[in-house]
């Protein structure tokens, strides 16, 4: 019995081999397990409320070309200007109230 014991510990396959094994196995069955966990997290999330679904749903609330080609018929595109929005380093209250006094002049 104490030389099999003997044997085992000096045996680098059981000594490193057997526990690697066990790593690479027991590591994917865990991977799976907290994947899973991930993904169902997601799916409870992604649920919305039925009156907001109601609204977004396409097959409930269809949007007819014509309607939005009669909206945009409104638009005066004439009078329509870019305006550059402010830069990171710029101040953003300073800069928009530079640009409405532009706007008016």
């Amino acid at each position: 019995m104490m030389f099999s014991m003997k044997l085992l510990r000096k045996n680098k396959t059981i000594k490193y081999g057997v526990p690697m094994l066990l790593l690479v196995v027991g590591g994917s069955f865990g991977l799976r397990e907290f994947t899973q966990i991930r993904y169902d997290a997601q799916k409870i999330r992604r649920k919305l409320d039925p009156s907001l679904e109601a609204k977004i749903d396409v097959q409930k609330q269809p949007v007819i070309l014509q309607e939005e080609y009669e909206k945009m018929k409104k638009v005066n595109l004439d009078e329509w200007r870019n305006i550059r929005g402010p830069r990171p380093w710029e101040d953003s209250r300073e800069y928009q109230d530079q640009q409405r006094s532009q706007q008016k002049t």
